[in-house]
């Protein structure tokens, strides 16, 4: 079945491997459609070999990170997208639910240790204000949820009372809650080894070297950001350039404006995380008789 689509047509040839819907009645077959290659084996193996390969890396960390690789996507495919299918708040479920993903993924690199808390409460911060940047700007450049790809057709599989433009805005801060939260845990653990390394160390010195850290860490994780969402639309951007677009009706244009939004939103979710993490972890790694010391 053909229908024009790069996309979504697929040509099979003699001894390719494919997932097939059968039609039968009573054993007969009547007829057997070619859905796509199948790919599930291969899936499997890359799977197991990247659990493999963070397991005999970073044994312990390594058997931990896929447990909490696991995690995330069951909380993702088991709590979050059935709860914006049911037509819950979208922002109110992806908050607590990247909250959990947080505190648990958390939980398996620190364990039950200050450093978690100084962790979790910097990356709820920085998710927290890219969460209401989101809203603001989504509601002040009117985006609409249906820029986001395959978000029509929910409309018309039996979730008309579906907020996309409410699903968007969640995308946005869940998309960003990675790179806060790796920014939030490299500078939790750097200020954990200069106060393991110098216990006598003031708390205003340990806040001073979890910013410095904090800046360093910035300038890329920024750029991860921009570099991730650009890599997600480079053939649209290619369309505009090759029909010759000018560049002001590119940035005016609903699907680039959603993608400043995600990645100006994280930037600045990042940029709230960095000093508030290194504050918190300040205070909370060191004795508090610290404080005042020079």
């Amino acid at each position: 079945m053909l229908g024009g689509s790069l996309s979504q047509d697929k040509l099979f040839r003699p001894g390719d491997k494919a997932q097939a819907v059968v039609h039968h009645d009573e054993g007969e077959i009547i007829s057997i459609n070619l859905i796509d290659y199948y790919r599930l084996d291969g899936e499997l193996v890359l799977a197991i070999a990247f659990a493999l390969f963070l397991i005999c890396f970073a044994r312990g960390v390594g058997l931990r990170s896929v447990l909490s690789f696991v995690i995330t996507i069951l909380v993702l495919w088991k709590i979050l997208v059935p709860l914006f299918l049911k037509g819950y708040n979208s922002i109110f479920v992806g908050l607590v639910a990247v909250a959990i993903m947080t505190f648990v993924i958390l939980l398996f690199v620190y364990g039950l240790d200050k450093r978690l808390l100084s962790s979790f409460f910097g990356s709820m911060s920085g998710i927290i204000f890219a969460m209401i940047l989101s809203i603001i700007c989504s509601k002040a450049f009117h985006i609409h949820g249906a820029v986001m790809a395959n978000s029509e057709a929910l409309l018309y599989s039996g979730f008309a009372d579906l907020n996309l433009t409410q699903i968007f805005m969640a995308s946005v801060f869940i998309g960003a809650s990675g790179s806060v939260m790796d920014l939030s845990v490299d500078i939790t653990s750097a200020v954990s080894e200069v106060v393991r390394n110098c216990p006598d160390i003031s708390t205003k010195k340990a806040i001073k070297s979890g910013l410095a850290v904090a800046r360093a860490a910035m300038g890329t994780m920024t750029t991860t950001l921009l570099l991730a969402y650009s890599g997600s639309c480079i053939a649209f951007l290619m369309t505009f350039m090759a029909q010759g677009t000018p560049v002001y009706n590119i940035l005016n244009n609903n699907v680039v404006a959603a993608e400043i939004i995600n990645t100006i939103a994280g930037s600045f979710g990042l940029a709230m995380t960095a000093p508030l993490t290194a504050f918190i972890s300040g205070i909370l790694l060191t004795n508090k008789d610290n404080f005042t010391k020079a």
